[in-house]
């Protein structure tokens, strides 16, 4: 299967290969993109797995960027090396369209994996003045992304939170820059959360506990959204380079980006398509700025007005999936795919354990 059929498959169909132990390379394109306003830039990524206590036949599957290109996203190809003797299946989500490299390693193998893939991204802000001009998303997306999960509900207190923050507002835009802005006003980064934090929605607020990072903040300002029937979505993925615009929280200088992993969040704007927002990284550069930085220092202030709207694309975007089956497990649903995962015949491994899961993710920049 080449690197067209992997992208743009639109099912959920499984390839399954035996790969010998060298290196076995899926078709990857050269394409350049072409400069735009912005620029491109590409870089690859590589991100390497071994499942240090397997008992039973074990499973491991890798995110790969987005199978479908973007305005600020463009992908090349995947390629992977495996352990002699496992099996190896490409599978694209047939709800979200989350792509996955997955293996499976029988019983007594020592599981062990890498992928490496190539990408261009570039900067994008959405003007948000004017009727706009873009063409029109699917309906029939738009209803999934108004659609509740089981960590994002949109009715109860959820519903009733976004109609007080709403009121007064008579507009799409007008309603998601009030979501925004309270997110950013009463949500708060917690440096104590684990990972990038659960998204629990319902759990956040009926506990009046709105600390968290990326996958807390962002999932809040989803759920509100849609919960007053505006399209949005958690777009989760990876920081693979620096800031350019002097923002030392919110980049990372490349090589070793194992814990970068950072969700962001788009909603939908009729006339605009899907607008880039980020109130979580707002609050990370409240907490993390050179110290920290009070909520009107001047950075805080441009950060505030520039993540609605705009997101500066020094990182790699996985999917925007959500209650996710991964292809053969059998430990039950993910909320969410934004860090390698692997399975045992006892259990899902804890991808944040480094004592039973060791992997690690190194980016460069190619041009």
């Amino acid at each position: 299967m080449d690197r067209r059929e992997f992208l743009r498959l639109a099912g959920g169909v499984t390839a399954s290969l035996t790969f010998p132990r060298s290196p076995l390379r899926a078709s990857m394109e050269t394409e350049t993109p072409q400069e735009g306003p912005s620029g491109w830039k590409v870089y690859e990524v590589t991100t390497r797995v071994q499942v240090v206590r397997p008992v039973g036949a074990t499973r491991v599957w890798l995110p790969v960027p987005l199978t479908k290109d973007t305005a600020y996203h463009r992908t090349f190809g995947n390629s992977w090396w495996v352990t002699e003797g496992a099996t190896v299946g490409q599978w694209i989500d047939p709800v979200y369209g989350a792509g996955v490299l997955w293996a499976e390693f029988p019983e007594g193998m020592h599981p062990a994996i890498d992928l490496t893939s190539r990408f261009a991204t570039r900067d994008i802000a959405v003007e948000l003045s004017g009727a706009g001009t873009a063409k029109a998303e699917d309906p029939a997306v738009l209803v999934r992304y108004t659609a509740p999960t089981a960590l994002l509900p949109t009715d109860g207190i959820v519903r009733e939170t976004s109609a007080a923050i709403v009121a007064g507002a008579k507009t799409d835009l007008e309603k998601a820059r009030a979501i925004y802005e309270w997110v950013v006003t009463n949500g708060h980064r917690d440096p104590k959360t684990r990972g990038c934090g659960l998204g629990d929605v319902k759990f956040m607020l009926e506990n009046k506990a709105l600390g968290g990072k990326c996958a807390d903040l962002n999932a809040l300002f989803v759920a509100l959204a849609r919960s007053q029937g505006i399209p949005a979505r958690d777009v989760y993925g990876v920081r693979v380079g620096p800031s350019a615009l002097g923002y030392s929280s919110l980049g990372k200088s490349g090589g070793d980006v194992t814990k970068a992993q950072h969700c962001r969040a788009e909603f939908y704007l009729a006339g605009h398509g899907w607008v880039p927002v980020d109130p979580a990284d707002v609050r990370k550069v409240i907490l993390e700025e050179k110290g920290g930085k009070a909520p009107d220092d001047p950075m805080v202030l441009s950060a505030r007005r520039r993540l609605f709207g705009s997101w500066e694309m020094n990182w790699l975007p996985f999917n925007y999936a959500h209650d996710l089956s991964l292809p053969a497990s059998t430990h039950g649903k993910l909320a969410f795919l934004m860090y390698p995962q692997a399975e045992t015949a006892l259990e899902r491994v804890d991808c944040l354990d480094p004592e039973n899961f060791h992997y690690s993710i190194r980016a460069k920049a190619l041009g």
